[in-house]
């Protein structure tokens, strides 16, 4: 039976560096197997939100809980067990230079299982393939494409088969040809594997081709404007989001 509980829901968040305040009051929730967009203008604060829904920075007020585990009102022993179930891809691969593609989609598995080495390389295999670079096990990242560097750092991040999987900016650096089909990627990796995604983004294509769902950070009031479905936003959404959404056009000026 499915769960109806959501895979993350923030309660009265706010992000800050010391006294001064990123973002604040954030209430949203990601439903499970969402392709949740975080979404704004440069300098609102996406990266960092990332980081505190990755565990990787206390909020200075607020709640984020996974289903029903808060994660930072747990012991560090349970937060580790709660980040084990996540992956994440960084905006550039983030591969080591000195390691195979195979080798690197190991490491994880090297680390935090007991698997032989015969099943660890077997797996490796496997999640490449996943992301359609089957045949380049043994190539070094030097000897590859940026597109294919992001599909190696995603084949990584999917090694221990993470309920939810973390994006930062996955188009930077891509030509349009190779971000589309990383969009496509994404939408088959979640139908398939039943994942739950978050992606921090500014590309309008890439989200309107597989968001399901949203929070738009504004960088002026430092709080969310909205959180929904983008494509129900730009017709029905706050003007700040609809002109984020249209880039200035009309409100009817959705992208195909």
């Amino acid at each position: 039976m499915t769960s109806t509980v959501p895979a993350i829901t923030a309660r009265g968040v706010t992000v800050a560096y010391g006294a001064r305040v990123i973002q604040r009051d954030l209430n949203f929730t990601v439903q499970r197997g969402d392709i949740f967009i975080i979404m704004g203008g440069s300098g609102c604060g996406k990266s960092s939100l990332l980081r505190v829904l990755m565990g990787l920075t206390r909020p200075a007020a607020g709640s984020i809980c996974y289903g029903d585990r808060d994660l930072w009102g747990c012991s560090p022993a349970e937060r580790n067990s709660i980040m084990r179930t996540t992956g994440v891809m960084f905006q550039s691969g983030a591969l080591w230079t000195s390691r195979t593609l195979a080798e690197n989609v190991a490491l994880p598995l090297e680390r935090y299982t007991n698997l032989s080495p015969a099943d660890i390389q077997e797996l490796a295999r496997l999640k490449l393939a996943l992301v359609g670079l089957a045949g380049f096990e043994n190539f070094y990242p030097s000897e590859i494409s940026g597109g294919m560097k992001k599909r190696a750092g995603l084949a990584r991040a999917l090694a221990l088969d993470p309920e939810i999987v973390y994006f930062d900016e996955p188009s930077a650096g891509l030509d349009p040809v190779s971000s589309a089909r990383l969009d496509e990627l994404i939408i088959q990796l979640r139908d398939t594997l039943g994942m739950t995604v978050v992606v921090v983004t500014h590309e309008l294509d890439s989200i309107f081709t597989i968001a399901s769902n949203s929070v738009f950070l504004d960088a002026q009031t430092k709080t969310m404007a909205a959180t929904g479905d983008p494509h129900r936003l730009i017709k029905n959404g706050p003007e700040a989001v609809v002109e984020f959404l249209t880039r200035g056009r009309s409100r009817h000026g959705e992208p195909k």
